[in-house]
Order: structure tokens, then C-alpha cells, then sequence
């Protein structure tokens, strides 16, 4: 249990660009991981234990029920805002501050590259730090760090892989979808 006595909430589902793990406490969604087989599905939790101090329990159903919908829905390519109830809790500081930006300010279907973001939280030299914000992001896909890209064009860093990074670009309309 965590610190209010309450367990977290975790499943494994399926998308558009393969297993998803999520997880939720009493405050929202806390964590998304890509590609969660078994390994890294493993790695997922046992972090999140350590992080939250808490009691994890699988399930797909009550905090994860509405989650899952807008995920299904977004792959489906009729949702352009997850719209959610986030727990902030695994990123403090800057990452915060320009993740919480990121979630409010760069809406479907556009980017943002790494030095406007910076730009945009009031540090304009911060452009590197802000990659690492991406890198460190627990809520990708719903804080959408893949619509993050280089000021010269170029598709930059993701955590889930580059053929992630394109792959939902595309399904936003940013880039052109994959010819096979």
C-alpha cells in the first residue's frame, strides 16, 4: 500500500504499436511503458514498487477501465486528447514543468521542437535538458513526448524506439504513413 493506504492498479494491453503496461493510482494514471513483455513488464513494476512504495494490483478494470477506452479510441484514430486524470508523481522540477507543458501546449497533430519547449518554460538555453525530460517522461503517449522533434527536422530521440516515434506521427498526421 501506499502512503494513503491505497494499491496501485496495473494491466498490460494491446495497441497499435504492441503492449502497453499502465498504471493508476487513487490520483490518475501514473505510468505508461512501451513494448511490456514479460521483461519489461517486470523491470515496470518493480520500479514502480520501489518509486510509490506501494501494493500493485493487476487489473484492467476500475482506475485502468477509461484509460484503456481513450487508448483504443486514439489508435482507432477517433480521440486527439487522452482528456485524463494524471498522478505527476514520478517527475518533480523541471521535467515537470516542461512535461506539464507538453501535455497542455502541443495539441495532435503538431510539434514542437526541443528548444521552443525549453523556450516556452522560461529556459531558453535548456534545449538538452529538455531531451532528458523526454527520456525520463513515465506518461509517454498521454504526455506526448513523440511529438517532440529537432529544430532542423530531424525526428530526434524516443524512448520507445524511432519506429514508434514514426509510426505515431503518422497515425497524428505528421508524417506520411509507412508504405508497408
Amino acid at each position: 500500500m501506499d502512503s494513503n493506504g491505497q494499491f496501485v492498479e496495473w494491466a498490460v494491453v494491446g495497441s497499435g504499436i504492441g503492449p502497453l503496461l499502465l498504471a493508476a493510482t487513487d490520483e490518475g494514471l501514473v505510468c505508461v511503458a512501451f513494448h511490456a513483455g514479460d521483461a519489461v513488464r517486470d523491470r515496470t513494476l518493480k520500479r514502480l514498487e520501489g518509486q510509490l512504495g506501494a501494493v500493485l494490483v493487476e487489473s484492467a478494470t476500475g482506475r485502468l477501465a477509461e484509460p484503456i477506452r481513450r487508448l483504443e479510441a486514439y489508435f482507432a484514430g477517433s480521440l486527439r486528447d487522452f482528456d485524463l486524470p494524471l498522478d505527476w508523481s514520478l517527475t518533480a522540477g523541471f521535467n515537470r514543468q516542461v512535461l506539464r507543458e507538453l501535455a497542455s501546449g502541443v495539441p495532435y497533430g503538431t510539434v514542437v521542437g526541443y528548444g521552443d519547449l525549453a523556450r516556452r518554460v522560461g529556459q531558453p538555453g535548456a534545449a538538452q535538458a529538455v531531451g532528458m525530460a523526454m527520456g525520463a517522461n513515465p506518461l509517454p503517449l498521454v504526455v506526448p513526448c513523440h511529438r517532440v522533434v529537432e529544430s532542423d527536422g530531424g525526428i530526434g530521440g524516443f524512448g520507445g524506439g524511432l519506429e514508434t516515434k514514426r509510426r505515431l506521427l503518422a497515425l497524428e498526421g505528421v508524417l506520411p504513413q509507412p508504405l508497408f
